[in-house]
């Protein structure tokens, strides 16, 4: 632990491409806090490719990440693999967001170290799931939607916000209680009982978006929910498809009138 303020070690963690390693490291800084943040150092971004990753899985585009039958032993690891590449790439996520933007509260970067943690113990959960079924992270394909949002959102923290918690990681709140039924339609409890503590947690996690993005509108004098269709065009996010979990997306912070523009959203879609 070398570095001086908690944004110089979550860029560290994020460079980290081994997952145990940096799951250790994130570990080791959640519980040795509370850190000084460092709210107003400029950090350059560093050379070598962000975020650090392992050998394994390979990356390909959405298209070729086969679908399987969660009838099958294989298939189901399949899926749960895919959420483990979620939460790894949710890991990655809140470690970037606490060293990229400078000069906000510390109650923000600390919100967001939090989120990490949470991350790593599903990713875990996940990665043992597999391993007793004989793979382990690494063993399938993948994509990364939700990095390739990060990137684009780099240099905009409102965008990201309201892109990235808001928008893709809200989506598992509406996708949890789908997998998790049909892995119990499977037979697969434990890999249900899993989907149980993510979607527990995930609400919390898209909440702190919700608090944040609401927060720094407010700050700029921007109204929040006229805004989010622009930012959604500007960076080209996907137009959600129904069916929504409204009772999680309400205990997650959204209002009425963001509610309502989704489905109307997903009825221009269908």
């Amino acid at each position: 632990m070398e570095y001086d303020y908690l944004r110089e070690h979550a860029l560290h963690a994020l460079l980290i491409s081994d997952p145990k390693t940096k799951a250790t490291y994130i570990k080791q800084l959640h519980q040795q806090g509370p850190w000084q943040v460092g709210a107003d150092l400029a950090i350059q971004e560093p050379s070598q490719g962000i975020p650090g990753r392992p050998q394994k899985p390979d990356i390909v585009p959405p298209q070729q990440v086969k679908q399987r039958s969660l009838n099958t032993p294989e298939g189901r690891a399949t899926l749960l693999h895919a959420l483990a590449h979620i939460e790894f790439n949710a890991i990655n996520l809140a470690l970037d967001i606490i060293w990229r933007y400078a000069d906000m509260p510390d109650a923000f970067y600390g919100d967001w170290l939090c989120v990490a943690y949470e991350e790593v113990l599903h990713f875990e959960l996940l990665n043992q799931r597999l391993k007793t079924m004989g793979y382990v992270y690494g063993d399938f394909p993948a994509h990364d939607g939700l990095w390739d949002m990060a990137e684009r959102t780099k240099h905009d923290l409102v965008a990201r916000l309201a892109l990235v918690p808001r928008t893709l990681e809200a989506r598992g709140l509406d996708a949890c209680p789908v997998v998790r039924a049909k892995l119990a339609q499977a037979g697969d409890e434990d890999s249900a009982a899993i989907l149980d503590i993510i979607l527990r947690d995930e609400v919390g996690h898209v909440a702190l978006g919700n608090k944040w993005y609401h927060w720094i509108c407010l700050q700029k004098d921007l109204d929040a929910v006229l805004l989010y269709p622009d930012l959604a065009e500007q960076y080209r996010a996907p137009r959600l498809r129904g069916p929504f979990n409204l009772p999680a997306r309400r205990a997650a912070g959204f209002q009425p009138e963001e509610l309502d523009y989704l489905e109307k959203q997903a009825q221009l879609k269908n």
